[in-house]
């Protein structure tokens, strides 16, 4: 099938946006135009990949397209830009690499990777917070290019790199330490308070359950920001698993137990595309990983793979 890019590019801003007005706005063209583009891609591709609602969402075939479209503007835009800087007939133009991370790298690490990319010009980075745990369907709908993930197998089209492993310590204040854990520590996790990121995150549950052998039947708070999360524990709400480098350091925030500890293997996941401005992305992503104190070393490359479980902890059998 041959894809008019004017099609694809249509489709994929429908997609960001939501809305057939707001994909206009973005392309500065009318809904009316956009709504005929779209409707002739779908009569070529014979299905609908687009669901129009609010907001409007690609279909099972559209994530397909999705990808590629991403693709296509993505060399597109860099060909022209290209063509410009050699006195060509294009217009200098920008490139969007939007890049999945989770909120706990975003607050410790991540941010190193601003400053080199700082005088990027014609480059636009849009980070998307997800849980790093569902980067590999945003790689494959297309809707990232590249994702900090903890999962090291390769989505299919994409290359993958171990960054480093993110530790994490069972902490809380020391009043509720005291109150909680002063006389039996192992006792305390049955019915301490917990704090949570959300629904989705696991992490003191598996900390607990390979401490006790079971699941503990506390009262779990959650707060979905990571550093409302740190405060949280500091403010006496429970305990929860934090990034070593997220604690204050000034007294509010002290370890449970120094056993209790779980790591957190991280992998950069990016398109298999040969892109100048997906490289210099990846290329500092790989340098904030590297230096930054927040991350362990990666594991041997040459080792096999296998889930970080928490250290110095015997998971139950």
């Amino acid at each position: 099938m041959d894809f008019p890019a004017e099609q694809l590019r249509a489709f994929a801003a429908v997609v960001d946006t939501g809305s057939f007005d707001g994909a206009a706005r973005r392309l500065h063209i009318t809904p009316s135009a956009v709504s005929q583009r779209l409707k002739a891609l779908e009569n070529q591709v014979g299905t609908v990949v687009v669901r129009r609602g609010k907001p409007a969402a690609p279909t099972s075939a559209g994530v397909v397209l999705l990808r590629l479209a991403r693709q296509v503007d993505l060399l597109a835009a860099e060909a022209t830009a290209e063509l410009a800087g050699h006195g060509g007939a294009g217009d200098a133009s920008r490139t969007a690499i939007p890049v999945a991370v989770n909120a706990d790298s975003l607050a410790t690490w991540f941010s190193d990777v601003f400053e080199p990319l700082a005088g990027e010009d014609g480059l636009e980075i849009e980070i998307l917070r997800e849980d790093e745990s569902v980067s590999a369907e945003l790689l494959r709908s297309g809707r990232v290019m590249a994702a900090v993930s903890t999962d090291g197998r390769a989505v299919q089209g994409c290359v993958t790199e171990p960054l480093g492993i993110l530790r994490y310590t069972a902490m809380a204040s020391r009043s509720f330490a005291d109150r909680w854990f002063g006389q039996d520590p192992v006792g305390g996790l049955v019915s301490a308070p917990v704090v949570g990121f959300d629904r989705a995150d696991e992490l003191q549950r598996t900390v607990a359950e390979a401490v006790l052998g079971r699941g503990p039947a506390a009262p779990v708070h959650h707060v979905p920001d990571s550093t409302q999360y740190v405060r949280a524990v500091a403010a006496g709400l429970g305990w929860g698993m934090v990034p070593g480098v997220q604690d204050p350091g000034d007294g509010s925030l002290v370890v449970i137990d120094p056993a209790w500890t779980h790591g957190v293997e991280l992998y950069w996941q990016r398109w298999k595309l040969d892109s100048p401005a997906l490289a210099r992305v990846s290329a500092a992503v790989r340098r904030a990983a590297r230096e930054s104190r927040a991350l362990e070393s990666p594991p041997d490359s040459r080792s096999p793979r296998r889930p970080a479980s928490p250290g110095g902890l015997a998971a139950p059998e």
